[in-house]
């Protein structure tokens, strides 16, 4: 039996060690308490914590990031849960009209936390399975945090709840009882929003990812590796800030990047992060940017359709042959 915890049980031992760290840390959101959330993230906390801190709410999501708003500006830290991701979008001018203009516009501190349940893989079709990362990537005030392992689940978790800013922290459902990402967490420290990681060494090419495109990288890099071709992957894990200095390193390393999200490419912030490349690292490129995203067409629920439109290990060892033979 694997030792360690899964994905999601690694985010909600962050948000238990939070709460126990600090009593102004509250949990908001649908069926959160004593069902424990749509995913279980919450399960057993409000028999912790009580009601007064999980807090089930109504079927409102521009009511809870509304209340989340008010409760941080009152100095407290609030954590709201969206069940799904794609239903953020009814609280979409709480978090780019009100949650992150505030600081600047009047002074108070927003220290509050968006928990998103992201990405497809699951069979949730076009309204469950959605990539909005993007939607937010021009926001300034905001920052975006996307672990992809359990031990920067957990520490990202915490790193959220810590900051002063309002954060959106993507956690991917596909990746939440992945048995091969089990890890020995232990007293994971807060992990630095903003700062990149090297996901898998190489020299031949880049993968500059993030969330769960990061583990079918590694995958299309091993099958590579079979021939000689050695892959690197680096791991984004904050998309707002970015990393800029871990980009320019790989760059210059390999000389080949492949930039890859799961969302569909129109739009996209895989397009932020060529651009950056193509204006910082153009004298050390042996060949153009390349992207790599989902087709352009809303999730199908049909498995089989699903992951014919999704990136996959294949789909990203394809393109890195070509970018490696240009």
């Amino acid at each position: 039996m694997s030792k360690g915890i899964t994905y999601v049980e690694a985010i909600s031992a962050g948000l238990r060690e939070e709460m126990q760290r600090d009593e102004d840390v509250f949990l908001l959101g649908e069926d959160i308490g004593v069902y424990g959330g749509a995913f279980g993230v919450t399960k057993g906390l409000v028999d912790e914590f009580g009601p007064e801190r999980v807090w089930d709410t109504t079927l409102a999501e521009s009511a809870i990031i509304g209340n989340a708003i008010g409760a941080a500006m009152y100095g407290l830290r609030p954590v709201a849960e969206m069940q799904f991701a794609d239903f953020v979008a009814c609280g979409f001018n709480q978090i780019v009209s009100n949650a992150a203009k505030i600081h600047y516009r009047w002074g108070p501190k927003v220290p509050m936390v968006v928990r998103l349940p992201w990405g497809g893989g699951v069979s949730g079709g076009p309204f469950h399975s959605g990539c909005m990362e993007a939607w937010f990537m021009n926001v300034p005030g905001l920052k975006l945090v996307v672990p992809s392992t359990a031990s920067d689940a957990k520490g990202m978790i915490k790193a959220a709840i810590r900051d002063d800013n309002p954060v959106l922290y993507f956690e991917h459902k596909h990746l939440y009882r992945d048995p091969k990402l089990r890890e020995d967490v232990g007293d994971v420290e807060p992990t630095e929003i903003g700062k990149a990681r090297i996901a898998r060494q190489g020299r031949d090419a880049s993968v500059i990812t993030f969330g769960i495109m990061v583990h079918y990288a590694i995958k299309a890099a091993e099958k590579l590796a079979e021939d000689g071709i050695e892959v690197e992957v680096l791991d984004l894990r904050s998309l707002r800030p970015y990393d800029e200095e871990a980009i320019k390193a790989t760059v210059e390393k390999t000389s080949r990047a492949l930039v890859l999200n799961e969302a569909t490419l129109m739009g996209s912030v895989a397009g932020e992060f060529a651009s950056f490349i193509s204006e910082h690292c153009f004298e050390h490129l042996d060949a153009p940017v390349m992207r790599l995203g989902a087709l352009e067409t809303p999730i199908p629920y049909a498995p089989e359709l699903e992951q014919a439109m999704l990136p996959n290990a294949d789909k990203i060892a394809a393109a890195l042959r070509r970018l490696v033979d240009f």
